[in-house]
């Protein structure tokens, strides 16, 4: 669905202000969408899978584990698929961020994924300048994700950065010189980037964070002792179909979560670059950027 198409349905959740917003800049920052007891169920949640964490000392199917992690001192990197680890996340992701995500890809809303991001001062938790559409292309562009703070997040708790109108740029080689996927950008790719026109995305817990799937983003190592949680869903619109296998489904992957099924297909011409074949499974962005993974493009 076009851009004005989408326009012409009368907003959910958002103004018509911050529609327009999102379209030219590939982003939005909302502080007042989210009720707190809404923020402080998810983070009740959260702190019992950290607690859950102790008891894991390799990743899988629920953790992805930070090298540092102990049962002493629990490090998560991310919490896997939490849609379908709890009911809290899963009916968070069906409510009030479902109508934002029909605000700006149209009326008619698939689920793509969620995760739970973690940051722990651990020197290790910097999350490279990348684009998110390459590791899971589609037909269009009306991918976005949804993140919500469960805590308090300043600058030195690893603030997301977004490089405003970069989703009408070009899309980037996220495979390194050996042609192995490392998920972010090359150092002469960032060098064309306007890096000092990036905004970083600080606020109280329960902001919104909103990224389009080509928008230019990353975010800092976190220098502060406390946790910083950022639950992130991921939506498209049902015009958008996959062209490569899911990077980590859920049994929610691909459910119409607002509207009606398309029933036509929406192809934008700009080409995309293809991940590698993940039918073999995935494991993190953290993972892959810091070359635990050596995937070669097949």
């Amino acid at each position: 669905m076009k851009i004005e198409q989408v326009l012409s349905h009368s907003p959910r959740v958002l103004s018509q202000l911050q529609r327009k917003t999102y379209f030219d800049q590939g982003y939005l920052f909302i502080e007042d969408l989210i009720l707190e007891d809404e923020v402080q169920r998810l983070r009740e949640v959260t702190k019992e899978f950290v607690e859950r964490s102790r008891h894991e000392n390799t990743s899988g199917s629920t953790f992805d584990l930070a090298p540092s992690h102990s049962p002493d001192i629990p490090k998560i990197r991310r919490i896997k698929r939490p849609d379908v680890q709890h009911e809290t996340y899963w009916n968070f992701a069906m409510g009030k961020i479902a109508d934002l995500a029909a605000d700006l890809v149209g009326p008619d809303v698939v689920f793509h994924h969620s995760k739970l991001n973690f940051k722990w001062n651990d020197g290790m938790d910097e999350v490279q300048w990348h684009q998110d559409i390459q590791f899971y292309p589609h037909t269009n562009y009306s991918s976005l994700t949804i993140g919500i703070f469960l805590e308090d997040t300043g600058m030195d708790d690893g603030a997301v950065a977004v490089i405003p109108k970069s989703h009408e740029g070009p899309l980037y080689d996220l495979y390194n010189e050996d042609n192995v996927w490392v998920g972010h950008l090359k150092d002469v790719d960032i060098d064309r980037l306007d890096i000092d026109s990036a905004e970083y995305l600080n606020g109280p817990a329960g902001s919104i964070t909103v990224h389009n799937c080509r928008t230019v983003h990353s975010s800092l190592p976190s220098k502060s002792m406390a946790m910083r949680p950022l639950l992130l869903n991921a939506y498209n619109a049902a015009d958008a179909k996959p062209y490569t296998p899911h990077p980590d489904p859920s049994t929610h992957t691909g459910k119409l979560v607002r509207g009606m099924p398309a029933r036509w297909v929406d192809h934008d011409p700009r080409p995309c670059l293809l991940p590698p074949d993940w039918s073999g499974g995935y494991t993190s962005i953290f993972a892959a950027q810091a070359e635990e993974d050596h995937t070669l493009i097949s």
